[in-house]
């Protein structure tokens, strides 16, 4: 399967501290990949350098074949990478909505006026009936309940037509019925094309989704493997699920 995503032996230092070092990771079109480790293992440093968040200090990341090591993030959103944050922070004061509006007119269409407005309203729609949040379409953001802002963050993030979304930590917070909820949706996202990388420390949400799991420790990758291999593996029990 053609690769889509590439970090190859990317080092991030913080001053004197090294979050990541040497890391490489192969993302094929279509994978689901669960990214794991304990809190300090640089899981959120890889994904900031993945969107361009934070600048790479060695090494190239590559996607669709092409460098974007030095590429701004929101070049990388355009390109047709996208993502969650841990912490969702609508425009709470605008509607649902409305809040698709931002990445649709800056990623996807530009400048909207009044021509086109109809059918990007059509189109935040749609995002929004894929993440089941239609019906709060008209709802202020601010409004919303904790399972609903993270649907209302995923539609945010596949509004820009993702090819790659990466979800940091999209489930936490949640009750159990939630979660299975949001995992539902990103199975479906993904069937409908998207790889994605899930950030995540609720293991049986990550078991359930992944087909690769990728476990990080002290910015290092200690295992990559199918999600049986993963979490049997000593190094991965001792850094992160302990003994």
């Amino acid at each position: 399967m053609a690769s889509l995503l590439q970090v190859e032996d990317v080092t991030k230092r913080f001053f004197g501290f090294t979050a990541l070092s040497n890391v490489s990771l192969d993302v094929a079109v279509g994978e689901r990949i669960g990214l794991i480790g304990p809190n300090g293992s640089g899981k959120t440093t890889l994904i900031n350098c993945i969107s361009g968040v934070l600048k790479i200090d060695t090494g190239a990341i590559l996607f669709q074949g092409e460098n974007i090591s030095a590429l701004a993030s929101h070049r990388r959103a355009k390109a047709g990478m996208a993502r969650t944050f841990q912490i969702p922070m609508p425009f709470r004061s605008m509607s649902v909505v409305d809040n698709l509006m931002v990445p649709l007119e800056y990623i996807v269409h530009g400048l909207i006026d009044m021509a086109n407005v109809e059918s990007v309203y059509s189109e935040a729609h749609e995002s929004l009936r894929r993440v089941r949040l239609a019906d709060r379409m008209n709802a202020r953001a601010g409004d919303l309940s904790q399972v609903e802002l993270r649907k209302l963050e995923l539609a945010r993030a596949i509004s820009a037509r993702p090819k790659l979304l990466v979800c940091d930590e999209a489930m936490a917070g949640l009750a159990a019925k939630e979660v299975s909820e949001i995992l539902d949706i990103l199975l479906e996202l993904n069937s409908t094309g998207i790889t994605i990388i899930m950030v995540e420390h609720i293991m049986q949400a990550v078991m359930r989704f992944s087909q690769r799991i990728v476990c990080l420790s002290a910015g290092r990758i200690i295992c990559d493997g199918l999600p049986e291999e993963t979490m049997s593996n000593p190094e991965v029990r001792r850094a992160y699920l302990g003994n």
